[in-house]
């Protein structure tokens, strides 16, 4: 049971959390001669210095604030408590959007998830260089920018053919899901791609009405469903079940929404 005082608890570590993430990424983007190393045996799945060293960072922040909460990351993967352990993990993807970031376009972020082991009950969506954090979960749904703190709530677009919907890559997963996503995409208004976790972001506020990617991880997504679930959005597989561990993934502003893309991608994947 998340308490009052636990729910505190946890909000100040990943606001801290993000705060050292900031500090940390901020003096490599967009800069002269900054390196990425490629981790994919196929294709290119690029992790930088700043990728590394804003997970190092961030770790740091939770075992001092949080020492009994275990902690899984895109970089280092997981490491659990010593003694005492509270059940609760954090999630973490240090720069979400790594090729965007060594391109210099503003749509990568830091992901910031707690979860129990039915799925996240809190998180944040941060972006360092605009200075825009949404937050969701144990009772936050807002968006927090130069001072100012905006509720955020997503979209009441209930009709599939009036929808904006987002992807990261055109090609999506593979040649199925592809296909899948490009039939869905054929009923909405207006499909754009490229956006990363930010993507999630904009459905959380209210601009977009659905995202819909696959062969993701659990650090990829568990930080944006607090936050779409807080603002009154719905996340699942492209099955209808949990999403937070990754794979596919179809968050949408509503459960009308959902319910229509749902359908579509449902029937795609039959064969």
């Amino acid at each position: 049971m998340i308490t009052p005082s636990i729910a505190s608890s946890l909000r100040t570590a990943a606001h801290a959390a993000a705060d050292e993430a900031r500090r940390v990424i901020l003096p490599y983007f967009r800069t002269q001669g900054l390196t990425a190393e490629n981790k994919a045996a196929d294709g290119f799945d690029p992790v930088t210095l700043a990728d590394r060293a804003a997970e190092q960072a961030m770790r740091k922040v939770l075992q001092s604030l949080r020492p009994m909460d275990a902690v899984l990351g895109e970089e280092f993967g997981r490491s659990d408590p010593l003694a005492d352990p509270s059940g609760l993990t954090w999630v973490l993807d240090p720069i979400d959007g790594t090729r965007g970031f060594i391109s210099g376009t503003p749509t990568w972020g830091v992901l910031i998830a707690a979860c129990t082991d039915e799925g996240p009950v809190y998180g944040l969506i941060d972006q360092p260089y605009t200075g825009e954090r949404f937050e969701g979960g144990l009772g936050q749904a807002q968006l927090t920018h130069g001072g100012d703190v905006t509720p955020l709530r997503t979209s009441a677009v209930a009709d599939l053919a009036a929808a904006t919907i987002f992807t990261t890559f055109p090609e999506v997963g593979t040649p199925a899901e592809g296909a899948a996503f490009a039939a869905l995409a054929q009923q909405c208004r207006l499909t754009r791609y490229g956006m990363d976790c930010y993507a999630y972001a904009l459905l959380a506020a209210g601009h977009i009405d659905l995202v819909v990617e696959a062969g993701l991880n659990s650090y990829d997504i568990a930080g944006p469903i607090a936050v779409i679930e807080a603002a009154g959005g719905i996340v699942t597989d492209w099955q209808g079940g949990p999403a937070w561990q990754g794979g596919r993934v179809l968050a949408a502003a509503n459960r009308q929404m959902h319910a229509q893309a749902l359908a579509v991608l449902r029937d795609q994947m039959k064969g």
